[in-house]
């Protein structure tokens, strides 16, 4: 009886343990289980969205002429020692007009159809320099088109086929603003020529700054983008597009950039109408280091402190001073100088913005009325020609040191123009030179020269210290006898 009792225990006590281990094994499988979320891996295939916004994206293949500039034939060079030795009569004589070289160069890009009409959006570093522009479509049929609008400054362009009649559906157009950082994209372009490549990837970052121009606000990726893919479309999941392909870093593998498609539907409108109208303040801004935080006792590293305000800008009209913080726009934060310059151009002229800013340490809001930014797109404005020297000048922006391959952090005035007969055309200044120092001061700006030169007014002489390229020398220059 004892014996039968235990056993009836023991089978008790077997079962619990059995149970027990059952409920180990149960929560340590739970415990080593992945999210569902986190073990997918992407989706089971990209075929069926391929197939779907395929026939919306075109190869972009351009023709460019070039001429043989005059300026690098020792012969048709006015500075030539040739020219100066033999003058000019003895070249027309024997010489003449002499012909310019030229030579066709080709490029391929890529682009989108966004209206059925023929309306493709594509960078404009595919199309800015083109002679000939020709789109081939998915069925391999191949057309003439011709620019529309172009936008530089974002590298945006428009361009259009006319009277064809087979055009592909266009492509819908996302929310470039809604996609977040890890989400799944899909690049369709015409990488090296091979024609409707797709690749895939995620959403690396968003909001990048690449030194690509003075908007700076791309989609970072991991999705194979090449040369070719310029102007491609970068498609969400949902088969939108949510950016336009434009930029890789050569030294890097997967890092790709592309236009947020917010920016190309803001800008849209104007494209269509041919010209880009932006807003303008007039001022010249920088970002807010932590050195310079401390200095002017911010909290934090955030804000555009106006570092100069052109004469008889809207800034200057609204009281805008250097040395101003500005923290906010219509009482959105500002982080940085890139943050205001997107906000100030996307702004339409006349209109009213108030601008929250810090001066001495104390908030103050100020109302200012947005102007036009000048037809050459830059944020300053070149100075009134100096009359007695002969040259015009104009800060040294961002876009301007790219473009003349000066480095991010020189300083100065850069010459724009020099007057035919000038004592700057005398002294052999060019454009593109920068002005270092006027009568030894030191130049940062627009703002110093003027004042130099005017201490200068009575002057006989200007003392120039100049740069060119590696090179930099003084010129002495002789006032213009009236």
């Amino acid at each position: 009886m004892k014996l039968k009792h235990s056993i009836s225990r023991l089978s008790r006590w077997h079962k619990l343990a059995v149970i027990g281990c059952a409920l180990l094994i149960l929560a340590a499988a739970q415990a080593l289980s992945v999210d569902p979320v986190c073990s997918q891996q992407g989706p089971p295939s990209f075929a069926d969205l391929a197939e779907q916004v395929k026939h919306a994206v075109v190869n972009i293949s351009t023709t460019q002429v070039l001429r043989e500039n005059p300026m690098n034939n020792p012969f048709m060079n006015p500075n030539s020692p040739f020219r100066e030795f033999f003058g000019d009569d003895f070249f027309k004589r024997f010489f003449g007009d002499m012909p310019r070289g030229e030579m066709k160069t080709h490029a391929l890009g890529s682009g989108v159809v966004i209206d059925e009409s023929g309306l493709i959006l594509t960078n404009n570093h595919v199309v800015e320099k083109a002679s000939e522009i020709k789109i081939k479509l998915e069925n391999d049929k191949e057309y003439d088109a011709k620019v529309v609008g172009r936008d530089p400054k974002t590298d945006l362009a428009l361009i259009k086929v006319e009277g064809v009649k087979d055009m592909p559906k266009a492509a819908r157009l996302g929310n470039s603003d809604a996609i977040r950082v890890g989400d799944w994209v899909m690049a369709v372009g015409n990488p090296f020529g091979l024609g409707h490549t797709v690749t895939s990837g995620i959403i690396s970052a968003k909001g990048r700054v690449i030194g690509a121009g003075p908007y700076d606000d791309f989609l970072q990726t991991d999705a194979a983008i090449n040369p070719g893919n310029s102007g491609g479309p970068l498609y969400n999941m949902k088969g939108e597009v949510v950016g336009i392909n434009t930029a890789i870093v050569a030294q890097g593998q997967g890092i790709g950039f592309a236009i947020p498609i917010n920016v190309a539907k803001d800008l849209l409108p104007q494209l269509k109408a041919g010209k880009v109208i932006r807003g303008w303040l007039g001022i010249m801004i920088q970002d807010i280091t932590p050195e310079l935080a401390k200095s002017f006792d911010l909290k934090e590293a955030k804000g555009a402190l106006v570092a100069d305000v052109l004469g008889d800008s809207p800034a200057e009209k609204a009281g805008l001073k250097q040395g101003d913080i500005i923290v906010a726009m219509n009482g959105k934060p500002i982080s940085d100088s890139s943050s205001l310059s997107r906000s100030v151009a996307a702004t339409p002229p006349n209109s009213k913005i108030t601008l929250q800013l810090i001066r001495d340490g104390k908030t103050k809001d100020l109302e200012v009325t947005i102007g036009t930014m000048p037809e050459d797109g830059t944020e300053t404005a070149p100075a009134k020609k100096e009359s007695a020297w002969g040259l015009t000048v104009q800060n040294l922006t961002p876009e301007l040191a790219k473009q003349f391959g000066w480095e991010a952090d020189e300083r100065g005035v850069m010459i724009s123009d020099i007057e035919p007969g000038s004592p700057a055309a005398e002294a052999r200044l060019r454009a593109g030179d920068l002005v270092k120092e006027v009568n030894r001061q030191k130049i940062q700006n627009l703002r110093d020269y003027k004042q130099a030169v005017e201490k200068a007014k009575k002057e006989e002489s200007l003392l120039l210290l100049v740069k060119r390229g590696e090179n930099t020398f003084y010129v002495a220059l002789k006032a213009a006898q009236n």
